[in-house]
């Protein structure tokens, strides 16, 4: 009885211990690659905003020229919203704001839309999302080049009935056995030109105002914080 109660304890121990490490272990990869995945992330977002407004179209430091923009009840964000600003000669051109579709088929899905000073969409990327590898991820531009079909799209260009997927009677494909990620998509780039129309004064009067020199470059760490701002919003 003795030796069984013995050998008992001596599992038990053992248990516990591979538990203590296994977690352990656990904890030290996660604290270990979750800065290096937040940093590919910005990387991969400060390389999207180049896409949409490229070098050739503006010739300002785009990473440094940001303004803050009134938080929206229509966007998934929170708190004052940041947005990058291109010039061309001192003059605003576009700017990009950072949204999050709430609504996707896999959770929430982070994109950056360009919008000019009239509303019209500059381009729109993908930056983060969780769909289905072959399904939903056609919305990266990599996969394929659904995303490109909002360039030069504003209210009204089409009508607002029509900015949603065809099989909900609107203008926008989508996606063969994928249907709630592209409806996601559309619904987040009409709400940003919703916003920008709802808050255009403002938005100009901000694009407007020379930067300031003591404004920082929004740098791969700043622009990973201001997506999980918005990612748990």
């Amino acid at each position: 009885m003795a030796s069984l109660a013995s050998s008992v304890r001596r599992s038990a121990i053992g248990l516990g211990l591979f538990a203590v490490i296994t977690g352990g272990t656990i904890a030290v990869t996660q604290a270990l690659t979750s800065e290096r995945i937040q940093e590919q992330a910005a990387k991969a977002e400060a390389k999207a905003l180049f896409e949409i407004i490229p070098e050739s179209a503006h010739n300002n430091e785009l990473l440094k020229d940001t303004i803050a923009l009134p938080s929206s009840d229509i966007l998934a964000t929170d708190g004052e919203m940041t947005a990058w600003v291109a010039r061309e000669n001192g003059e605003p051109v576009g700017l990009i704001l950072p949204i999050v579709a709430p609504d996707g088929y896999s959770g929430n899905i982070r994109l950056l839309v360009g919008i000019d000073l009239q509303g019209t969409v500059l381009g729109v990327r993908v930056t983060s999302h969780k769909e289905t590898p072959g399904l939903g991820d056609r919305i990266e531009l990599k996969k394929s080049d659904w995303i490109t079909s909002f360039d030069g799209r504003a209210l009204g260009e089409p009508p607002l009935r029509d900015w949603t997927v065809k099989k909900n009677g609107g203008m926008f494909d989508q996606f063969t056995g994928a249907t709630i990620t592209p409806r996601a998509v559309v619904n987040a780039v009409k709400e940003a030109l919703v916003y920008f129309r709802l808050n255009q004064e403002v938005i100009r009067s901000q694009a407007n105002q020379s930067p300031s020199p003591r404004d920082k470059a929004l740098t791969p760490e700043a622009i990973a914080g201001q997506a999980t701002t918005a990612e748990h919003s």
